[in-house]
Formats: structure tokens, C-alpha cells, sequence
């Protein structure tokens, strides 16, 4: 069981018929980062906000504000503007669903324009202590310990990412979870997803489940074999949301609202049925190509056989940061162990 000082907090809500088309590398997110946000009330006090690098989930309440995921570093400015619009309770905690710098990017930023549960009062606690263990009483960041560990770097060599940006809060286990705005929230850790480092978020009182990279409606899945992501790994995890996820029965026609809803990290928002065809999807795939494995073809003729291709005008691209090429390729890394 987590310490309910390692999770975080995130409520989130949406509206059903909403497609959004955000990309998910950092490079695209650079390139787009004059685009005007575009905010979507899902609750009275549940926001995501799209165009910001990914899609970010913003809980408001009596205890201050959460986010879930950063965004990049180049939306940072318009974030802050944003949230400031919609709440005058400061940022508490950002939860960091993975380490991808268009998630994580705007870590810093937007950690020192909120304040620690530790300078609530008169008098912040832990005095100077206290200050440097969160970076001058900013919000808390909170992840698993993985995440850490990809964005920060041994003694004596340059990190990727400054250390103002680093988790605050780490936890290892399989699952940690807080209470904030009268909201259980659980971070459950998916050990080889899209990377060795991603976390699902359910807000229980909301119904809402932010995904982060393990689902990206706008194009197949990455799998980052190299950081330790798997084919096998990224089913497993949407299982759990599946699992986790509620679809609005016996009454189907009670209207937006009902039901579990699923914020990807990339993308429209999801229920349950659309995440059930989405891991369907990605299971025909993975079984395709292991039956071409098993009948000895090389990775060079099985990309000519275009596993994928009952799916690519949704979810396939031919060039870009990833096309479906690329993902053939990391779903027969995950199941040969070649390279």
C-alpha cells in the first residue's frame, strides 16, 4: 500500500463526442506550442486541457488544484494563464503519468507557480529542510521511481532533465493513492507498457481514468522496447483500465456523463468500449505477427505483408516520429527480443 503522500490526485471528465488531434511527439509539440489551448469543462470542477503537448487533467477543489502530466516546457506560460482562470487555489500536485518530455516538460513551471501542502499555513513546515525538499515549497511531483530515474542521472554526469523538474514523490510498488478534494485517487504503476516508467490515474468519486501514453487514440501505441516497454505489456495495462472501467449499463441511454471516461494520453476521450476495441485491435496485430514469426519470416518481409493493415487509415502513418513500420518493428522486438 502507497504512503497517501506518494499519489496524486486528478479528477477528469469528458465530453463523449469530442475528437481531438494532438501529437505526440515533443518535437510536433514545440512546433505547435503558439497554438490557443483549448479547455473542456468535464465536471463542475474537472478540466482537461488540450494543444499543451498532451492532454492534461485538471482537478480543482477546496485543497488546491492537481494535475495530471505537465505538458511541454514551450506551453508552460499558457498553462499557468489558464488554470489561474479557472481556480484561485494553487497547483498541490502534478502527477506524471510517464517520462516523456511531452508529458513531463513543463514540470518545473508549473510546479513553482503552485505551493506545497507544506506552506498551507502561517508558517510552512520543515523550515529550511523542509524548502529544499520541494524546491522552495512548489507543488508537489509525484510518479514512480522509474520516472525518476529517466529524467535524473548518476553523480557526476549531466541529467536530461533539471532537477526543479524531478519527482518529489517516488513510490515503487504496484500502486499508491491520496485523498484530496473529497476524491480517492489511485496511481496504479503498468510495469512494461509504452516504457518501464508509465502509471494510469483513477479518480474514483469522478469515474475518470487518465492513461497517459498506454493509449494514444490519434495513432498506434508506442512501444519503447529499448526503455523497457512490451506488446505484451501494453495489453496487460489496458486489461487493467478495462478492468478499472464501467460501461453505462442497465440505463445506455442516460446521456453524457455516463460511464467510466478515459483521457489518453494523445487524442479524443474514451469509455470502456472504445478501449475494448482499441486492445482488440492491438491483440489481432500482435497475433498476426506472431504467427508470421512462428512461420520464419524475417522482420523485412513482414513489414511487406503490412500485419497492420485492416487498421492503418485510423491509427497508421507513413512517416512522421511514428509510423506504422515503426510499430511493427517494436511489436517483433517485444516478442523475438531482436533488434
Amino acid at each position: 500500500m502507497g504512503n497517501p503522500r506518494n499519489t496524486i490526485l486528478i479528477r477528469t471528465c469528458v465530453l463523449v463526442s469530442l475528437f481531438l488531434s494532438i501529437p505526440g511527439s515533443s518535437d510536433i509539440a514545440r512546433a505547435q506550442s503558439d497554438r490557443k489551448l483549448e479547455i473542456l469543462q468535464i465536471r463542475p470542477n474537472f478540466y482537461m486541457i488540450a494543444h499543451a503537448g498532451c492532454n492534461i487533467v485538471l482537478q480543482t477543489g477546496p485543497d488546491g488544484a492537481v494535475l495530471v502530466d505537465a505538458g511541454s516546457g514551450a506551453s508552460s506560460d499558457q498553462v499557468v494563464a489558464e488554470i489561474k482562470k479557472l481556480t484561485d487555489q494553487p497547483i498541490r500536485y502534478i502527477i506524471n503519468t510517464g517520462a516523456d518530455a511531452d508529458h513531463i516538460g513543463g514540470n518545473e513551471e508549473l510546479a513553482k507557480a503552485g505551493q506545497s501542502i507544506f506552506a498551507t499555513g502561517t508558517t510552512p513546515l520543515g523550515g529550511e529542510v523542509g524548502k529544499v525538499m520541494t524546491n522552495g515549497f512548489a507543488a508537489s511531483i509525484l510518479a514512480t521511481s522509474n520516472v525518476l530515474a529517466r529524467m535524473s542521472a548518476p553523480s557526476g554526469q549531466n541529467p536530461p532533465f533539471p532537477g526543479p523538474s524531478w519527482p518529489t514523490e517516488t513510490f515503487d510498488g504496484p500502486r499508491t493513492f491520496i485523498y484530496f478534494n473529497h476524491e480517492g485517487i489511485e496511481v496504479f504503476h503498468e510495469p512494461a507498457a509504452h516504457s518501464d516508467a508509465d502509471s494510469i490515474v483513477f479518480f474514483r468519486a469522478s469515474d475518470v481514468i487518465a492513461t497517459g501514453e498506454i493509449v494514444d487514440t490519434t495513432r498506434f501505441p508506442i512501444i519503447d522496447v529499448e526503455k523497457g516497454g512490451s506488446i505484451q505489456g501494453e495489453i496487460d495495462a489496458l486489461n487493467h483500465v478495462i478492468q478499472l472501467a464501467v460501461r453505462p449499463i442497465p440505463f445506455i441511454y442516460q446521456g453524457q456523463g455516463a460511464g467510466t471516461y478515459i483521457v489518453p494520453g494523445h487524442g479524443r476521450i474514451y469509455q470502456q468500449a472504445d478501449v475494448v476495441e482499441y486492445r482488440d485491435m492491438i491483440v489481432t496485430i500482435r497475433d498476426i505477427i506472431a504467427d508470421m514469426i512462428q512461420r520464419k519470416m524475417t522482420l523485412k518481409q513482414i513489414e511487406s505483408a503490412s500485419p497492420a493493415k485492416a487498421f492503418e487509415r485510423e491509427y497508421g502513418a507513413e512517416s512522421g516520429p511514428w509510423t506504422t513500420n515503426d510499430f511493427v518493428d517494436a511489436v517483433y522486438q517485444s516478442l523475438t527480443g531482436k533488434k
